[in-house]
């Protein structure tokens, strides 16, 4: 089993930044691919962004020159560094985790992100 817990929303204006993380534990913990998701209000949950065990990268088209994902295996931990925030980036941002030995995806409880205009 993987828990994942998310830290780093909150309250942010229009063109500011924040940086969310996502801690992977369990016994044991081997995660292949990672990202985070986001669900707004009224909409499906989408993919916001992606990255593999060796650091391939994919973003949705909406978030492309903004937001950067990276994570550091050591310590099974993902990140997303968002920056100018738009108010339809508002939403619950939840972390992703597949794991290959149990072909299982797991996801994290979600962190809410709010982008005031």
């Amino acid at each position: 089993q993987v828990q994942l817990v998310e830290s780093g929303g909150g309250l942010v204006q229009a063109g500011g930044s924040l940086r969310l993380s996502c801690a992977a534990s369990g016994s044991p913990v081997r995660v292949n691919a990672m990202g985070w998701y986001r669900q707004a209000p009224g909409k499906q949950r989408e993919l916001v962004a992606g990255i593999t065990k060796s650091g391939i990268t994919n973003y949705a088209d909406s978030v492309k020159g903004r937001f950067a994902i990276s994570r550091d295996n050591a310590k099974n931990t993902v990140y997303l560094q968002m920056n100018s925030l738009k108010s339809e980036d508002t939403a619950v941002y939840y972390c992703n985790a597949y794991s290959l030995d149990s072909d299982m995806n797991y996801w994290g409880k979600g962190t809410l992100v709010t982008v005031s205009s």
